[in-house]
Formats: C-alpha cells, structure tokens, sequence
C-alpha cells in the first residue's frame, strides 16, 4: 500500500494538480511537475544511496527546511518557477507522507531520522 500511494502521489497526483489549475497547458505543466523529480538526485549525495526505510525530509540537502523555503518562494514567481514550486512542494509532501507511512510501518526503522519526533506527533495527532 505505502508503494502504491507514493507513486500515485509522485506520478499521478501532479496530473490532477495540472489539469485542475493549469487547465490550458496542463501537459506543460504535468511535465514540469515530473521534472521536479530530478530534486531527488541529492540522494546520490547519501551512503549509502538507498536505504530502505529512511526517511528523506531533512535528510538530504534538497528535502531541508531551507530548500522548502526556496520552493515556497517559488510560488510567488511567475511562470514556470510557480509550476516548479508546486512540484518541489508537493515533492515534499509525498515525501512527508511515506516517512508517516514507514513510520507506522516500523517507528524504530526511522528513530534516527532528524524529524523522527515530528513524525512521531503528527502521526499520534491523525491517530495513526
């Protein structure tokens, strides 16, 4: 399920985001939205690259607070920054929620994680 949800989100998601608020260039948009996956490659910056179970949110450089800040600017731009924006955003998002879903999953597979404690209280606050 956590697989299937993580890529409905990163994949399927961002189409409807598209179609819905850029109703007149949704295929432009969609693309830009699937090109800001390539905010995953300072994953190449980890050792190791992949580890099952991490959590990516202030983790790697690009899924910071700081970079999130960036990308809320973003917003503000024109065109197509906003539609990157949105990507880098909703990114995060999907992100967030498969570190709730490993969460759920396997707490202490992710107790080393910098927003292990936030996880722990949003995830207590949904009633997860």
């Amino acid at each position: 399920m956590q697989e299937l949800v993580h890529y409905f989100l990163h994949f399927g998601f961002p189409f409807f985001i598209a179609f819905i608020f850029f109703r007149k260039e949704w295929k432009k948009a969609y693309l830009i939205m699937l090109a800001t996956m390539l905010v995953d490659l300072d994953h190449l910056l980890s050792t190791p690259i992949f580890q099952a179970n991490r959590c990516s949110i202030q983790f790697h450089p690009l899924h910071t607070v700081y970079a999130m800040a960036i990308y809320v600017i973003f917003l503000f731009l024109p065109k197509p920054f906003k539609i990157i924006g949105i990507g880098l955003l909703f990114h995060m998002f999907t992100d967030f929620v498969d570190c709730l879903f490993t969460y759920q999953k396997c707490g202490e597979c992710i107790a080393g994680s910098p927003i292990f404690e936030q996880i722990k209280s949003i995830s207590e606050w949904l009633g997860l």
